[in-house]
């Protein structure tokens, strides 16, 4: 049974809301005052109190104040006579549960009971049900999608329902809806496989991508006349931005939002140097046969975005922007910029790049502590969250705001939890990431991968004459027979990027202006 506390001067007043709740099979204590209040909290369990502002003796935001003291889980419902705006900010800032404006009507005070006490079982009741409809709809979709756009549609409906389901109780529709992300996956490295190469035709329809992103998207938002900020925070996946998005809401206002593709790999070399040279792999390799390493090549191989920046904006005729690149990789580099950031204003075009999902999701291959943080998407997620509210990126957007900066928020790729291993041969000069591999003489499971013999056909360097790529695609991950189980169960349920999926490829592009 709910026992409620109701506290006012004036108690006897409210018989008929009193009778009505204990019709309603709830519980209700009356008293008269803050004073008598306040003794019997401290000896009564009350799931809810109710509680007049106007009273004689302790005020009903001086008694609300010790009853969180004393109580700071307990929901109050502030009850008032009078409409001032300090009494409302005063009661809001104590974290009251509701506000309620005198007269009252039973059925108002019914509405909060069920607003603060059941409110998750109703939410929940209501968000499972409206799964349970939407299931039918995503089924469907997914026999008869076909085209880029349609991919989108899907991917960022399903990401909703995680983040919906993430607040209920019932496990069983978590199952069910991780069970269509994988027959979408399924269905979409197919699609991929069918699409992706014809997508570099001339007169294509295809979507804005790695390599296209800066020139149709990032240049019509620069301008003389403000300031712009581009951060690109590495290995971000749609859901993770959809997580935090509400944190950086506080000092933005949307103006555009678009899911666009990552390049293959899904991976940092390719994907990310391909948005700083609006250039596709192949043509870095050509053209600046000095900036550009393949995967068996030695040292970083991220280390002259700053340069490709500067030769594709001399490329664009904006050669004249004022511009600056940042790479941070640390909380030192993070806390330094920060201190140093106002600097940044007299910029036309300022590029950070956070590395520090990537680390995250890199980190959880090698610590156990990680591992067990972040042991499901949903973890991953809030663990992303905790960061991010935390962060020194959290203090350059508030700063970026303060100074008027235009906001491009963007990623290079996503990121996904591997669980099926899949066996691959390849010689020594075979590259190591577990969700591509690029070399000569691949032996492998057809099935589970994306084959690609010729890599000039997707804009790819090719190491040698016989040289191919393979993806890998779903949550699949790639292992050599050598040492098989130990690999694998070192590696399942770690966060990987290269290959083909909705999470690596479908990636969020966000323009904001401040608030």
């Amino acid at each position: 049974m709910i026992n409620i506390l109701w506290v006012d001067d004036e108690i006897d007043l409210l018989k008929p809301h009193i009778i009505f709740l204990e019709q309603k099979g709830y519980q209700v204590t009356k008293c008269q005052s803050g004073t008598e209040a306040l003794e019997i909290i401290d000896d009564t369990n009350f799931d809810i109190v109710f509680l007049d502002e106007n009273m004689p003796g302790l005020t009903g935001l001086e008694t609300l104040n010790e009853i969180k003291e004393r109580r700071a889980n307990l929901p109050v419902v502030m009850i008032t006579k009078s409409e001032e705006e300090y009494i409302m900010e005063e009661a809001i800032g104590n974290k009251i549960a509701d506000y309620l404006i005198k007269p009252v009507n039973p059925h108002q005070i019914l509405l909060s009971l069920k607003k603060n006490l059941d409110h998750s079982r109703l939410v929940s009741e209501k968000t499972t049900s409206n799964y349970q409809q939407e299931f039918r709809k995503i089924a469907m979709d997914l026999s008869m999608v076909n085209t880029y756009e349609e991919w989108v549609d899907l991917y960022q409906k399903l990401i909703y329902w995680e983040l919906q389901l993430e607040g209920i109780e019932d496990v069983g529709m978590t199952d069910i809806l991780e069970s269509q992300k994988t027959e979408a996956n399924m269905q979409f490295g197919k699609f991929i496989e069918k699409n992706y190469e014809d997508w570099f035709q001339p007169k294509t329809d295809a979507p804005v991508m790695s390599h296209t992103l800066f020139k149709d998207k990032i240049v019509p938002e620069l301008s003389d006349k403000q300031p712009t900020l581009l951060v690109v925070i590495d290995n971000l996946r749609y859901d993770q931005w959809k997580a935090f998005e509400p944190f950086v809401n506080n000092y933005y206002k949307k103006t555009s939002e678009l899911a666009f593709y990552s390049i293959l790999p899904t991976a940092t070399q390719y994907a990310r140097n391909a948005i700083f040279s609006g250039l596709m792999p192949a043509d870095m390799e050509s053209l600046f046969p000095q900036y550009w390493k393949n995967d068996t090549d030695e040292g970083g191989k991220n280390m002259h975005e700053g340069d490709f920046l500067r030769e594709q904006l001399k490329r664009l005729g904006l050669g004249h922007l004022k511009h600056e690149y940042h790479k941070i990789t640390n909380l030192k580099a993070g806390k330094k910029l920060v201190e140093n950031f106002r600097s940044l204003k007299d910029n036309d075009l300022s590029v950070i790049v956070y590395n520090f999902v990537d680390m995250l999701s890199h980190s959880k291959t090698e610590m156990e502590v990680v591992k067990e943080l972040a042991s499901n998407d949903k973890a991953y997620r809030s663990l992303t969250v905790s960061w991010f509210k935390n962060s020194p990126l959290l203090e350059m957007i508030q700063l970026s705001q303060q100074l008027g900066f235009k906001l491009i928020l963007t990623t290079d790729h996503g990121t996904i939890n591997v669980k099926s291993p899949t066996k691959v041969i390849g010689d020594r000069d075979t590259s190591l990431n577990l969700r591509y591999k690029t070399g000569r003489s691949l032996t492998y499971q057809d099935k589970d991968v994306l084959a690609v013999k010729n890599p000039k056909s997707i804009h790819l360097p090719a190491l040698t004459m016989s040289s191919s790529f393979i993806f890998a695609k779903g949550d699949m991950f790639l292992a050599y027979p050598n040492n098989f189980n130990h690999y694998v169960s070192y590696y399942r349920n770690t966060y990987q990027h290269g290959g083909v999926s909705l999470e690596e490829m479908i990636i969020p592009f966000v323009v904001m202006n401040p608030k």
